[in-house]
This record gives structure tokens, C-alpha cells and sequence, in this order.
């Protein structure tokens, strides 16, 4: 079959960069493995990715075209980091259609491909070519009772993010233009279809976090029961209640046992005293260690070496729940929109969001249960591998989008 010219704008994209910028990435060489794709990203990406396609030959890149966009200084210079990065990505997609049909650029379909959500508008419809919109997700307000043990700024925060999204759905002429204008809409959490209008036939609920296979060894085994977690210090990756439930956990093992019990954390931010408070307070110094930041190889060995990941995170997304089914490792996490919905129970267990308290004590059960069943343990590490074969890894992404872009 004759292969397609996509156009995909990519606003973050990064090839030795993790998350957002890694999926970024990804996206492209999987549209290029069945078509020729044109990345129109950002202008601080450039240097790194032709270094790394320079240092890194590949037959694929035979595929790809990257251009390069940024709006004039005077509508950016503001921008410092992840501060502001809402508001100029809409910028950004305002001013694109625009600076597409300057450069003259010749397409078939055309894919807002990464960093959308179901609130910011797209504006590639104008072009005129089939349009793609996604992986749009959603995330959901977190409940007041995960917020509690916070500075009240993050309640906030929190809410007034939860105002100017709700202004979006309900008043952005923009936004129900990109959903009514879209041809095929990939929506990332089921959550998605209860904000916008979707239409049976033009949209799929599908996960849009993957990873690639790093070398999972079915004989590898784990001495201890080694629990893991990674991101960042934030109150949204529920980082306190990982630490309570493993240390309600730890107490509920008989005294011999508790030795065998490990937690490691992986990752820093504003949380990282109180969270270090609480492991004192919890008196489990010698059972937790954290690591402030490691190279992504290394996290990856670390996964081996690891018995499950404990991840009872409030986001719509999860990069490292794929990256540790990838490894085996049964998901512990909370019964949501978002890492909830990447397991099924064959592969982990999710803990209703409840009661503070009520939270802790599910989840510190939930990791007795597996530690006293090493039956059903073994056999949700096998189950999580083939989750991930089946629908985690990358490969699967670049499968389903030449199927969509066949129909279109």
C-alpha cells in the first residue's frame, strides 16, 4: 500500500529525554515505521535531535522531516521551564496553521500528535487534510482528602486549574470546533468522552503512555520483597501514602520477616523533607532508601532487581507503570482515570479512592496479600509482561495508528 505523508506536530520531542519528550519522540519513529511523517516541533529542540540522528544512524530516519517553529521572542521570552507551558502551547497551536501553509508543506493527514488534553483547543482543522487529535486525556481534580497533609496552595492550585478548564469545556468556541472538526479522536482515559462530545465510530480509548522492550529475563528472580516507586516529590504521585501503606505493611509482617521488606524511591521535589519526615516518624529508615535521580538505565536495572511497583499516583498517565510491567512487576495503584485503568487484575490491584485512612490500610493489604501468596505473585509477573507485549509497548502505538490512518 502506498505510504501516507503525515503531518504531526510534536511540540515536545526529545530523543534522550524521558516522559512528555520521550513520547514525543517515540510517536514520530512509530508513524514512520508505516509512513512518511513531517514533525513540526520547537525550535529549543533542534540541536538535540540532529545530534543524536548524526551520532545515531537509521534507515528510518529516512522516513522523517523535522521542522522547526516558535513564535517571535516577544510571545515566549516570559516562558521559564514547565511555568507558562499551557499557555504558550496554545499559542504555539494558534499560530501553526498559519506557518504550515507558509513553508508550502505537502501532507495527507494531519495530527496533533503530542501534549494535547481535552480542554486545550487544536487548530489544525483549518488546514483542510483528515485530522487526527491525540492522545487527548484527562485529569481529574484530586480529592480533597489526598490534599489534606499539604500546604493549602496545592488545594488551590489544584482547583483553580479544575475553574479554567471547566471555562474551557463549557464556553471555548475553539475547543468544541477541534472536537466536532476531527476526523479520528485518540483519547488516552474513558474519562475523556465524559468532557466532549465524542462520536461512536471516530474515536478509541487507548493508553498513551509506552516503552520500549529494555531485555526482561523471565529468569530473573528477586530475594526480598523489593518495592518500588518513582516521580516526583509532588503531593499528585502520592508519595505519602506509598509510604504509609508500605510501613503499615512492614508492621503487619511477622518480626522475623520485616527485614525482608524494602522500599525504594526514585525521584526529588518540594515534598522530599516532609516525605523524609514521615519515613522517621514511621520509624522504617532502615527499609527505605531514596534516590534523588539516577540515569534511566540504571532505573531500568533497578526495576529488575525489584518485586513490584507501588504507584498510588492521582495523574491520568503513568510512563513508569509501562516501563515496570515491561519487567514484570505487578501494579499497586489507586482505582482511577489513570494508572487504574492501565491494569487489569490479572496484572495488579487497584484500591478504591476512599477515606484517608481506609486508602492506607487497602493498599498496605494489598501488598500483604501478594507477599503471603507467592503463587498468585509469580503469576501476576507473567500476566503484567504479556500486558505489556500486548499493549505497551511501542510497537502496538505505531500498529493502531496506521490502522487509523488507513481508514482515513
Amino acid at each position: 500500500m502506498k505510504q501516507k505523508t503525515i503531518l504531526a506536530t510534536t511540540y515536545a520531542v526529545h530523543p534522550t529525554k524521558g516522559s512528555e519528550d520521550a513520547m514525543g519522540w517515540n510517536y514520530v519513529l512509530q508513524i514512520a515505521r508505516f509512513n512518511k511523517v513531517i514533525s513540526v516541533t520547537r525550535e529549543n529542540n533542534q540541536h538535540a535531535i540532529e545530534e543524536y540522528i548524526a551520532a545515531n544512524p537509521d534507515p528510518i530516519y529516512d522516513n522523517i522531516t523535522f521542522v522547526y517553529f516558535d513564535t517571535l521572542y516577544w510571545t515566549r521570552f516570559w516562558k521559564r521551564g514547565s511555568r507558562g507551558a499551557m499557555l504558550y502551547y496554545w499559542m504555539w497551536q494558534r499560530a501553526l496553521p498559519a506557518f504550515i501553509k507558509r513553508q508550502k508543506l505537502q501532507f495527507d493527514i494531519v495530527h496533533n500528535a503530542t501534549f494535547p488534553n481535552d480542554w486545550t483547543p487544536s487548530y489544525l482543522w483549518k488546514l483542510g487534510k483528515p485530522f487526527v487529535w491525540g492522545p487527548i486525556g484527562h485529569h481529574p481534580l484530586i480529592p480533597s482528602q489526598y490534599l489534606a497533609p499539604f500546604s493549602k496552595k496545592y488545594w488551590i492550585k489544584d482547583r483553580l486549574t479544575w475553574v479554567i478548564k471547566n471555562t474551557f469545556w463549557k464556553l471555548s468556541i475553539g475547543l468544541r470546533k477541534t472536537a466536532k472538526r476531527a476526523d479520528f479522536i485518540y483519547a488516552m482515559n474513558s474519562s475523556v468522552k465524559d468532557k466532549i462530545n465524542l462520536q461512536e465510530g471516530n474515536y478509541f480509548v487507548r493508553p498513551s503512555v509506552a516503552t520500549q522492550d529494555f531485555g526482561y529475563d523471565e529468569k530473573m528472580g528477586v530475594e526480598n520483597f523489593h518495592i518500588l516507586s518513582a516521580g516526583r516529590f509532588v503531593p499528585l504521585k502520592g508519595f505519602d501514602l506509598t509510604i504509609l501503606s508500605f510501613a503499615s505493611f512492614v508492621k503487619r509482617l511477622p518480626k522475623e520477616a520485616q527485614k525482608n521488606a524494602k522500599l525504594t524511591l526514585v525521584g526529588k521535589g518540594p515534598e522530599e523533607a516532609y516525605l523524609r519526615k514521615l519515613i522517621i516518624e514511621q520509624n522504617i529508615v532502615d527499609q527505605v532508601e531514596i534516590i534523588n535521580w539516577m540515569d534511566r538505565e540504571d532505573l531500568m536495572n533497578l526495576m529488575k532487581e525489584s518485586s513490584l511497583f507501588l504507584f498510588p499516583s492521582h495523574e491520568g498517565a503513568g510512563m513508569v507503570v509501562a516501563e515496570a510491567l515491561s519487567f514484570a512487576l505487578p501494579i499497586v495503584c489507586l482505582d482511577n482515570c489513570g494508572p487504574g485503568e492501565f491494569v487489569t487484575p490479572d496484572c495488579g490491584i487497584t484500591v478504591a479512592e476512599q477515606e484517608y485512612g481506609d486508602t492506607v490500610d487497602e493498599l498496605a493489604q494489598s501488598l500483604l496479600n501478594l507477599y503471603n501468596d507467592p503463587k498468585k505473585h509469580s503469576n501476576m509477573r507473567a500476566a503484567a509482561r504479556k500486558h505489556f507485549e500486548k499493549t505497551f509497548h511501542w510497537d502496538r502505538r505505531g500498529e493502531w495508528l496506521s490502522e487509523v490512518y488507513k481508514d482515513l
